[in-house]
């Protein structure tokens, strides 16, 4: 296929496709998916090898949030049963850390839900970046606390953060429809807050929410404008309770050419599966390694994932390795300059902002379904039961969406 040919050309370059080229992919059938995934797959292992960066997410805070964010569980007016707390103590944050961690996560992402940190909040996380940073050398931390006030960026850059998340989510011409209770620019200003501090901004999306073709290269572009370092791709997990409940758009499919565009779009960033993988890609999840070269380990924000062990036998089956905490996850070029994605040497993603941690459920930080105004999305797990027929496209899959009761903020273990 001439287009894919000349996608893994511009990839290997880090040359920009057009926005036609990855309209184009979006349109391509399920009977070339492999092709594109190959030809996407070519392009992910120029930048980075076989090598899977794992990250494991912490909820500081959980549900309560003043926000309206449509796809959260955690949303103002939710009446999703998940689990609700205030504030962990740093003791508590580092405890559930250190399960990720000992399962072979090298960053941990600290999110809260909420419109954004108080001071008083942002000294609270510096508390808990300590902790967990005094426990375990070399561990990248990640905060996701929602829209930054001037200064907090730099001051979570002085307690010791790698990087902060907050994502875009959907193209700003649809924002208004997701969100009234703050804007698109609202979360454009926090990334550029946080690459300015000198935070490795991380930024993504949420593909499910009944957006078309064109709104998700809309977002896609946008986020290489601001040249993340890591961009989350989050499949909406359709809690109920939440007003996107019955929006079961996605096929396995879709997923690969949603992450395939985003690869052909950013070649050399960090391209995270965040929350929904076990949910819309189902058995397809090795596949999408082949795209992809970052995963959220275990649980997300509110509800379950994937067992943190049946992570790391996907990965090896595929024949992925788990990059270990002494190697950089971002080809020399980005690590050294700050540069990449974009059309030109150390250009970035874009033109010239920076990112990092992200999901939409990646964790608020990469996930969705409990995401919280920082704008993730958790995915989940199907629970111990008889095996379900398959589906037809588009039907519910209820089954496969479990709430978390366990972990941050519980007394049972994590799955980690």
């Amino acid at each position: 296929m001439d287009l894919l040919n000349t996608l893994v050309d511009k990839g290997l370059r880090r040359e920009l496709p057009t926005r036609e080229e990855a309209l184009a992919v979006l349109a391509t059938s399920d009977d070339d998916v492999l092709d594109v995934v190959a030809a996407a797959g070519r392009v992910r292992r120029q930048w980075f090898g076989r090598r899977v960066k794992l990250n494991y997410l912490v909820n500081l805070k959980s549900g309560l949030c003043p926000e309206d964010c449509s796809y959260c569980s955690q949303r103002l007016g939710s009446t999703a049963g998940i689990l609700k707390y205030t504030w962990l103590k740093p003791e508590e944050a580092s405890q559930a850390a250190a399960a990720g961690l000992a399962g072979g996560a090298k960053r941990v992402c600290l999110v809260a839900s909420g419109r954004g940190p108080t001071d008083r909040d942002v000294d609270r996380v510096a508390g808990t970046i300590k902790a967990i940073k005094d426990q375990n050398e070399g561990v990248e931390v990640c905060a996701c606390l929602g829209l930054l006030s001037d200064g907090q960026a730099e001051r979570l850059r002085e307690a010791g953060a790698d990087a902060y998340n907050h994502n875009l989510n959907t193209s700003e011409g649809t924002y208004g429809e997701i969100t009234t209770t703050h804007t698109y620019a609202d979360r454009v200003d926090t990334v550029q807050k946080a690459h300015a501090a000198g935070l490795s901004a991380c930024s993504g999306l949420i593909a499910g929410m009944g957006e078309s073709d064109e709104d998700l290269v809309d977002v896609v572009f946008s986020l290489r404008e601001l040249d993340p370092d890591s961009v989350p791709v989050n499949f909406l997990i359709p809690v109920e309770g939440t007003p996107l409940a019955k929006e079961w758009n996605l096929t396995p499919q879709r997923c690969l050419r949603i992450l395939a565009m985003v690869r052909f779009v950013c070649p050399d960033v960090e391209v995270r599966i965040a929350g929904g993988r076990e949910v819309h890609l189902r058995t397809m999840q090795p596949l999408a390694l082949h795209l992809a070269n970052s995963i959220f380990l275990g649980d997300y924000l509110t509800t379950e994932g994937q067992a943190g062990k049946a992570d790391l036998e996907m990965i090896a089956d595929a024949g992925f390795e788990v990059e270990g905490a002494e190697q950089v996850t971002l080809p020399e070029h980005r690590a050294t300059a700050g540069g990449g994605c974009g059309s030109h040497e150390g250009g970035g993603c874009g033109s010239h902002e920076g990112g990092g941690c992200g999901s939409h459920e990646d964790s608020g930080c990469g996930s969705h379904a409990g995401g919280g105004v920082c704008g993730s999305a958790p995915a989940s797990t199907t629970p111990a039961s008889a095996p379900t027929p398959a589906a037809a496209v588009g039907e519910a899959r209820t089954d496969l969406v479990a709430v978390r009761r366990r972990g941050a903020g519980t007394d049972l273990a994590p799955n980690a």
